[in-house]
């Protein structure tokens, strides 16, 4: 086996070894969520940190990690009887992002169950994380599917595996660690709130830092075993830190008038629920045993509210995650300082015991900031942010520069009608449009392709029953062949990528109207987000066409994107179609079971170089020619209109909607398919 770079050789990322050092003291905590840009030492430190877990006592030969002083009276393995255990250093499990179900949980031998009425059970990886660690990287890119078995497990302690009325149930307690980078796309909400904590990271800026940074990891390459033999002695000091900690957890106070503060700083943060204040005060007291206090000081309820609070903040993926931490502080000042406490004069939090040898700092032994030092990104701060430009001033000119227009303001997103792409697809699990999936209604049977996952009982009965007396069935019990067994097919939904080319020339330049546009746009990929769609972003303007954003999982970054969209010049709408299908056609060989939907958001006029129109149409019948589902959003407005756009949703094959039928509160006209039905327009 490898051996891990030490937890104490990591220089600087003081937040993040933090967080991650307080659910060693206290698993309670509910895990962390770290995320940062590529090549921040976060599985690094994750992976490093298991070397500092207290070992484990489990059963001798239990496959589900029982506690030889509680064993799990439902134990597949069970019962036990009683018998000394045995140690074992805690686990780190690592979750693929492509991982099947029966991997997760665990695989039960249909055949057996229903011809023997066997329980035969394959453990998962949920068994083998139970009292360890379970690590997810790229915990953003998880499937949905997956993310729904690891919130009930997480949420119950628990794992079920059920075929067909047959299950199967054992313990799944397990710290939840996971990583990612925020460019490729956020979590779902449920997932979010799961972590107890969340760290942002990001390379230091620092010239002798990073000169550390290269120096430790080209000595750790050159020689594992010897460098980890160097930072032995702070591994081991860390260690014992940690069991003492664990040993003082019991006996920290934490009094009303803590309790007080941290209800009052989630109330005043508008937190959803109550997960915050449960996590805020667990923190608290794990700071406080880390530190070596038996009470919770007022510096815990901040430095806890910094670490559980930010990402349970966001309304939609466009908000970055942060906290006002002028208003944390006015907050924690108006709930009165803590029962038993001097206010001013707190002890110090880090008690003297900051030995762990981590480079920048200290690492994980890095006590609760000082007042007024910024330990968060500036970006999520209330009241940080500058104000955007005023929408629909009277008709400001934008500061015109070789025709181009400052970017204007996006107006207030909305909820939109259903766009889907027509025909039954196999692509990865969403919910626009329809699909074969392994979730989701029930449409037929067929023979298991490899390993069975959903059975159809009926026709696996129905195959089996014209064999019994050959079989020479005797009793009651039904005789089950493998040759017998039916996959149930499944119709659910799947995402798409939506590709969005925009008209940004000048005939779209008026500041309501791209206003406006900019609005539809924000509420489309809203959609996609809710939808688990990847986006991308294609603009035309002037003589050419740009990808502002290839196909990615982040709609946060194309909504980014679009908010510093100059605007101004000639309409090259040929270009921008064509910049499209090149994008499309190197998409359809990276992923070609996700269809595309193409959404052009133009008012249908093509300006520039010779014969623009008949251009534009060419281009749109190659999309069509290649069976590209699209929709034109017809951005065009006043009394007199030309109705280009529909003439180009006819070459594409596709439909064309206005700005108002976009609108899922419209009384303009139905929802609107993408289907054939378009195309006679």
């Amino acid at each position: 086996m490898s051996t891990p770079y030490p937890f104490t050789a990591i220089v600087g990322q003081d937040d993040l070894r933090l967080g991650l050092l307080l659910n060693a003291v206290s698993p309670a905590v509910g895990g962390v969520l770290v995320r940062g840009e590529k090549g921040t030492a976060k599985s690094t430190a994750v992976r490093a940190l298991a070397a500092l877990m207290p070992e484990v006592p489990v059963v001798p030969g239990c496959r589900f990690s029982c506690d030889p002083a509680s064993p799990d009276p439902a134990c597949p393995d069970g019962p036990h009887a009683e018998a000394a255990g045995v140690s074992r250093p805690a686990r780190t499990v690592e979750l693929p992002v492509g991982a099947s179900e029966d991997r997760l949980v665990g695989a039960l031998d249909i055949e057996r169950a229903l011809s023997e009425g066997v329980k035969a059970f394959e453990p998962g990886l949920l068994a083998d994380a139970h009292r360890g660690i379970l690590y997810v990287d790229e915990v953003n890119l998880l499937h949905d599917h997956l993310v729904d078995l690891l919130l009930d497990a997480a949420a119950m302690g628990a794992s079920y595996v059920e075929r067909e009325g047959v299950s199967v149930r054992h313990a799944a307690r397990f710290l939840l660690v996971g990583t990612m980078n925020p460019e490729e796309g956020e979590l779902r909400p449920q997932l979010l709130d799961r972590f107890g904590l969340t760290v942002e990271v990001s390379a230091s800026r620092d010239t002798d830092e990073r000169v550390e940074v290269v120096r430790r990891r080209l000595a750790y390459d050159d020689d594992p075993e010897g460098f980890a033999a160097r930072w032995a002695e702070e591994e081991g000091a860390l260690r014992e830190r940690i069991a003492a900690a664990r040993v003082l957890l019991p006996r920290v106070v934490l009094s009303d008038g803590v309790l007080r503060q941290i209800a009052a700083t989630c109330a005043a943060f508008e937190v959803d629920g109550m997960r915050a204040d449960i996590v805020m005060a667990r923190t608290a007291t794990a700071l406080a045993a880390w530190a070596g206090r038996e009470e919770v000081t007022a510096d815990d309820v901040r430095q806890a509210a910094l670490l559980a609070l930010p990402h349970r903040r966001r309304r939609n993926p466009f908000d970055a995650p942060g906290l006002d931490e002028d208003k944390l502080d006015q907050t924690l000042d108006e709930a009165g300082p803590p029962e038993n406490s001097d206010g001013d004069d707190q002890p110090d939090p880090d008690g003297g015991g900051d030995d762990d040898g981590g480079g920048g700092g200290g690492g994980g032994g890095v006590p609760p900031q000082a007042d007024g030092e910024d330990r968060t990104s500036p970006q999520g701060s209330e009241g940080d942010s500058p104000s955007p430009a005023p929408e629909g001033a009277p008709d400001a000119p934008g500061r015109p520069a070789g025709g181009e227009q400052q970017p204007v303001a996006a107006a207030e997103p909305f909820r939109t009608k259903m766009l889907s792409v027509p025909g039954l697809g196999e692509g990865a699990a969403g919910r626009r449009s329809r699909a074969r999936t392994e979730h989701g209604r029930t449409t037929g049977a067929r023979r298991p392709q490899g390993a069975l996952t959903k059975l159809h009982l009926a026709a696996t009965v129905q195959a089996a029953a014209p064999h019994q007396r050959a079989r020479g069935r005797a009793g009651r019990g039904l005789v089950v062949r493998r040759d017998d067994l039916r996959q149930a097919t499944r119709e659910g939904r799947e995402g798409n990528l939506v590709l969005f080319v925009v008209d940004a020339s000048g005939s779209m330049a008026a500041r309501q109207r791209m206003s406006a546009v900019k609005g539809a746009v924000l509420s489309l990929l809203l959609d996609a987000y809710q939808r688990r769609d990847k986006v991308g972003l294609v603009t035309f303007r002037g003589k050419e066409a740009e990808v502002a954003l290839p196909p990615t999982s982040s709609v946060d970054a194309a909504a980014a994107r679009l908010e510093s969209l100059p605007t101004g010049g000639r309409t090259p709408l040929a270009a921008g179609l064509l910049k499209a299908h090149d994008v499309l056609r190197v998409e359809r060989l990276r992923d070609p079971s996700r269809r595309p939907l193409l959404v052009v958001v133009t008012d249908g006029r093509a300006t520039g170089g010779p014969e623009p129109v008949a251009l534009a149409g060419r281009a749109g019948r190659l999309h069509r020619s290649e069976g590209t589902a699209s929709v034109v959003v017809d951005c065009e407005s006043g009394y007199v209109r030309l109705g280009l756009a529909g003439e180009l949703a006819r070459e594409l094959g596709g439909t064309a909607v206005t700005l108002d039928e976009l609108r899922a509160d419209s009384i303009a006209g139905l929802v609107k398919d993408v289907t054939a039905a378009g195309r006679a327009a």
